[in-house]
This record gives structure tokens, C-alpha cells and sequence, in this order.
């Protein structure tokens, strides 16, 4: 029998309460592949950080390369700067394991209304392959002057033909798999005359070794607009860090809630772990009430198992809460419904019995 070794950061805010279901649900469908998980837990996040004035220990990374996954809950805390969270934990486990792919479906389920007019189920479903390790999250700049009226800070994106072509050719890898074979891209070369006219050249050069599929290039402003006007039109979407990061969030409000988002930070070489986590965050308006969606984290977490070639069981977890959503069974309150959290799990392990 294959046993998978899985490190577990459940995090901050609600992120404990929904990986416990994600790891209840992976459990179930385990034998189905004939596979074991070896579950990993690690205290890290801002309790840790309260304790110890860092996020996680310094030698984290080197404790987390050993594993063939990782899966997340959240990070963040109301007490705690953002900045110190992401930089302090997620952003390096991003760049270490060159996870340069951050993949994000956009999917509406049946059973769940779109906040979009006359929008049936299974008429937007889109992915987007968001850059993870450059663009405008490397946090590189800095800051001179402090405290003084004329203090100066500099953030500078980083843009690179290698870490721009491989997401790119990413995206386009997808879209032949997929149906309708289109590929979109988020720029604004317009204004950013530099990084993003390299994307721009970068996309060109990569399309034209994907003859048979379409493509069109948006600028960031435009797709917002469309992502709300045309969100059907959609099937793959390539962005940078900044931009991808806020279309998906808009893509997961289309198509019902924040509560269905998943996503999969991965390595596609396989050489590091890849990171699996919802998208909604630690939610800390919501922590300790119980009532947290824990789908987006069972979507992540069959995410993470198609990943590791566990396609069954991956296949089994989508159908699951795919059938929930369809019946009309339990739902938390993101989905107009009064269940708990460890309800929702409840009903999705029933239906995985069936």
C-alpha cells in the first residue's frame, strides 16, 4: 500500500476548523486508491508568532521539504500585520519550493446561486494559473526617510522571461486539455511599460506554439469588468501574482461564495512539495462560531490528491460535494443555509459511504 506523507498547517481563524474536515474527508476515500497518509501537524502561524515573535521556526522549510504535500489552512490575524503572516510563513514556502503555479477553478456548482442574473450551473467554469514566486510580490524595495514628511518607499515587481513563458505555457497545457481551448491573459502594458510588455511579448511567443487554441489579452481593468459582465466566456486565464490574486477572489464570488474557492500552489516538476489551501483566509469575524464552509478545503484537499496521481479519490472528494450542493443538503450560512461546519463534513462523509 502507497502512504503519502502530508504536513499539516491549519493555521489561523477558521483554518483549524476546516482542514479537520478536509482531513476526515481525505481519510474516506483512501480506499479507494489502496493509499495511507501519514498526517504531519505543525503548531505555526501568529499563535506561534505570539510566543515566539516569528511566524515559524527558523529552520521551517528545511522541516517541510521532506514531504510529498503540504496542506494549508490560513494564515492571519487581526493582531497581526498581513505582511508579517505572508512573508513570515506563506510566501517563503511559495519561492523555496518554486510552487510558481498557483491554480484557481472558478466553478458554479448546480444548487448554488450565482450573486450574477440568469446564470445556469456549469455556465462559468474557469481556471486561472496566477504567477506565485515573482511579478509583484517578491517584496523587493525598501523604505528611506522614516518617520520623516519626506519618507520614500520603493516596492519593485520583478519580472523574468523564464518565470513569465513557464506560466504561461502552463495555462496554454491546460487549455489543450480542456474543451474550449482558450487561453486569456491579464496584463496592462499600457501603463507598466516594462514587466508587463515583457508578459505581453512572452504570451505572443508562447501562443504561437499553440496554433489551435484562442486567445485574447485583457487589461487587468477591462477583466475585472468582464470577469462580472461575461464570466461564461472564460475557460483558462494566465495573470501575474498581483492580478491573478484579485480575479480569482472576484471569480469566487461569481460563482457563489468564497467558501467553494480552492486552490493548489505547485511545483509541476514535483522536484518540491506542492501547497494545497482554500482561498477564503482565516475568516477571523467568523473563527470559533463553527460555522465555516469546509468545501473549499475538501476542494483543495482532492486538489492536492489528483496531484499525487490519487485521481479516484480526487474524483470521488469533486462528486461529493458536487451531489451536496446539487440536493440541497446542508449548507453553511456563505450559502444561505444554517449548518455548522462538522455538518457539512458530516453530510459529505455520508455521501462518499453511498
Amino acid at each position: 500500500m502507497r502512504n503519502v506523507q502530508i504536513a499539516v498547517l491549519a493555521g489561523d481563524g477558521i483554518g483549524p476548523e476546516v482542514t479537520r474536515e478536509a482531513v476526515r474527508a481525505v481519510e474516506a476515500v483512501l480506499p479507494r486508491v489502496k493509499a495511507s497518509v501519514t498526517w504531519t501537524y505543525f503548531p505555526w502561524g501568529t499563535d506561534y508568532y505570539f510566543q515566539h515573535s516569528r511566524m515559524a521556526p527558523a529552520d521551517y522549510l528545511d522541516q517541510l521539504a521532506k514531504f510529498d504535500a503540504i496542506l494549508l489552512g490560513a494564515v492571519g490575524h487581526p493582531k497581526v500585520q498581513d505582511h508579517i503572516t505572508l512573508n513570515g510563513l506563506l510566501l517563503p514556502i511559495r519561492r523555496r519550493f518554486d510552487q510558481y503555479v498557483c491554480l484557481r477553478p472558478s466553478y458554479l456548482y448546480e444548487g448554488v446561486q450565482s450573486p450574477l442574473r440568469d446564470k445556469p450551473a456549469g455556465s462559468i467554469d474557469l481556471v486561472v494559473f496566477r504567477e506565485n514566486t515573482e511579478g509583484e510580490y517578491v517584496n523587493s524595495g525598501g523604505r528611506i526617510y522614516q518617520t520623516f514628511p519626506e519618507e520614500v518607499a520603493l516596492q519593485t515587481a520583478v519580472f523574468t522571461r523564464r518565470g513569465c513563458e513557464r506560466i504561461i505555457r502552463a495555462a496554454f497545457e491546460m487549455a489543450v486539455q480542456r474543451p474550449r481551448k482558450k487561453v486569456a491573459s491579464i496584463t496592462k502594458s499600457n501603463a507598466q511599460g516594462y514587466g508587463m510588455v515583457l508578459w505581453d511579448e512572452c504570451f505572443a511567443r508562447i501562443a504561437r506554439e499553440f496554433p489551435d487554441i484562442t486567445t485574447e489579452s485583457l487589461l487587468i481593468d477591462r477583466a475585472v469588468m468582464e470577469f462580472i459582465r461575461r464570466p461564461e466566456s472564460f475557460d483558462v486565464v494566465v495573470a501575474s501574482n498581483l492580478f491573478g490574486d484579485i480575479l480569482t477572489d472576484l471569480g469566487a464570488i461569481v460563482v457563489g461564495s468564497m467558501g467553494l474557492a480552492a486552490s493548489g500552489n505547485i511545483d509541476p516538476t514535483r522536484a518540491h512539495p506542492s501547497m494545497f489551501e482554500p482561498v477564503h483566509g482565516s475568516a477571523p469575524d467568523i473563527a470559533g462560531k463553527g460555522i465555516a464552509n469546509p468545501l473549499a478545503a475538501i476542494l483543495s484537499a482532492a486538489m492536492m490528491l489528483d496531484h499525487l496521481h490519487l485521481e479516484p479519490a480526487a474524483q470521488a472528494l469533486h462528486k461529493a460535494v458536487a451531489d451536496l450542493l446539487k440536493s440541497g443538503g446542508p449548507r453553511t450560512p456563505d450559502l444561505g443555509g444554517t449548518s455548522r461546519c462538522n455538518e457539512v463534513g458530516d453530510a459529505i462523509l455520508e455521501l462518499l459511504k453511498k
